[in-house]
């Protein structure tokens, strides 16, 4: 049973590296293996909903991301949300090309009568990559050590934009940004 979908974008593969070798470095040392058990992808989620109707969505995505270019990203810090969920994240530097690119998707979305979460809202949206969840409290300073260890900033770009739903997570398409070839 899907849980909910959720609008990501994606890295290029050299960032996408960096962030797995952070995954994959929580897993060996058994602090966190959510993010490879449910099959995710390293991404930065920019909506997400219990209910979405994923075909009528497509099309706009798909113009969306022909109209956008690939955005540079920074992931200049280690952070965590205080929720419920224990998430450790690297969190971009939020240039404005990051941000408008997010506002625009928003707009896109209201204007389709897509409702806006107060998490995903523009005023209230916190761009972030998780790279573990469901950290346990007695291991939360160990899995920030641990991520000290990656040589920050990590630098690269977003080139893709997709849809899933999860979990575990199912790619159901993405697009390359700036990509207008019809495939």
């Amino acid at each position: 049973m899907t849980e909910g979908y959720a609008i990501e974008l994606y890295f290029d593969p050299a960032l996408e590296n960096q962030v797995l070798k952070a995954w994959n470095v929580l897993a060996r040392r058994q602090i966190s293996t959510q993010l490879i058990e449910i099959e995710s992808r390293p991404h930065i989620t920019l909506y997400s909903s219990p209910f979405l109707d994923p075909s009528k969505l497509e099309p706009l995505i798909k113009n969306f991301a022909a109209k956008q270019e690939p955005l540079q990203l920074n992931f200049s810090a280690i952070a965590s949300l205080p929720s419920e969920n224990k998430v450790l994240f690297l969190s971009p530097t939020p240039t404005l090309s990051l941000l408008q690119f997010h506002s625009q998707l928003c707009d896109l979305l209201k204007k389709e009568g897509v409702e806006i979460g107060n998490e995903f809202r523009v005023d209230s949206w916190i761009p972030y990559c998780p790279v573990a969840q469901q950290v346990p409290k007695s291991r939360m300073a160990e899995a920030f050590a641990v991520l000290r260890d990656l040589k920050l900033p990590v630098s690269g770009y977003a080139m893709d934009i997709g849809l899933v739903e999860f979990s575990p997570v199912r790619e159901l398409f993405s697009f390359m940004l700036g990509n207008t070839v019809e495939g």
